[in-house]
């Protein structure tokens, strides 16, 4: 029997699956083991545990592991792919397939099929594949570049807006969320703390924007629907780039979405989607949200 692991290694937990040709066996969940947004030895402890706990569950040695994938962000990072090679080669046997996260998550809307897939989480990022197979991607340049629409970019947003809110003389229930969030009790903490190195964890206010723009708040409402909008821009540069690589016919890919945000923060993914309409109005949208341990798992049984 040959057995498959499945790994979608994200900025805040890692997911984990065992299965063999055709049933899954066990999955859990555990803490972040990417190595930009942990220490080497935070990271390793986390990896162990995790796996641990997936061979006490499914009764299984991972060294009889056939093959794995692992999916996550920075892949042609060295510092994470180094890190996640030598990890796995410890405690994992078998062949070992590393992509990003947003082709595994491709991979479980569109297996080895055209289409586009729009991920937003902690980080974003957005890629398709034509009819050929042949693969492109927008945005995924990490916080300082990119990250159109994530959990990061928008806790940042929301806190710029609401100190320009302050500035404008603009109300807005914004402030009084985040100091809620991050346990502070003025403005002047909240300064300190988002202008600190290392910088705090901007996704954790997501839930907050969320809160405050389903309350009514204008200003939460405009920084979702913004983030929303440049996530569309994305996933639009690579429909019509999809295009390109077919000349001669016109077809129009459908849209799949994965990741925290694109699941919980509705406003985000409806504008998405509405934008995203104007430009392709032919476009077909997937339901929900796909869970890319599906692809990992797909590409780790097949072999590519």
């Amino acid at each position: 029997m040959s057995l498959f692991l499945a790994v979608d290694a994200g900025g805040t937990k890692t997911d984990y699956l065992i299965a063999d040709e055709v049933r899954e066996i066990a999955r859990v969940r555990g803490a972040t083991i990417k190595r930009m947004r942990t220490d080497e030895h935070t990271a390793s402890g986390n990896l162990h545990t995790a796996l641990t706990e997936l061979a006490a569950l499914s009764g299984v040695a991972l060294s009889s592991v056939t093959r794995t994938c692992i999916g996550t962000a920075g892949e042609t990072v060295p510092l994470v792919t180094d890190f996640l090679r030598a990890a796995f080669d410890e405690f994992v046997g078998g062949e070992l397939i590393l992509l990003g996260d947003v082709e595994i998550a491709l991979d479980a809307a569109f297996p080895g099929q055209p289409g586009v897939l729009v991920l937003a989480g902690t980080g974003s990022n957005v890629a398709g594949r034509d009819k050929l197979g042949a693969l492109t991607s927008a945005g995924g340049y990490g916080p300082a570049l990119a990250d159109q629409g994530s959990g990061h970019r928008i806790g940042q947003e929301a806190l710029r807006a609401a100190f320009r809110a302050i500035d404008e003389g603009q109300p807005t229930t914004l402030l009084q969320a985040v100091l809620d969030a991050w346990q502070l009790s003025s403005a002047e903490q909240i300064i300190a703390v988002a202008n600190q190195i290392p910088s705090p964890d901007f996704s954790r206010l997501t839930h907050a924007v969320l809160r405050c723009a389903e309350a009514g708040d204008q200003v939460a409402n405009s920084v979702l629907r913004r983030e929303g909008e440049d996530l569309a821009h994305l996933a639009c540069l690579v429909m019509r780039r999809l295009r390109q690589l077919t000349p001669g016919e016109h077809w129009t890919p459908p849209l799949a979405f994965a990741g925290s945000i694109m699941e919980n923060l509705l406003p985000v993914r409806h504008t998405l989607t509405a934008t995203v309409e104007e430009e392709f109005p032919a476009v077909r949208v997937l339901d929900g949200v796909v869970d890319p341990l599906n692809g990992a798992l797909w590409r780790a049984r097949n072999g590519h």
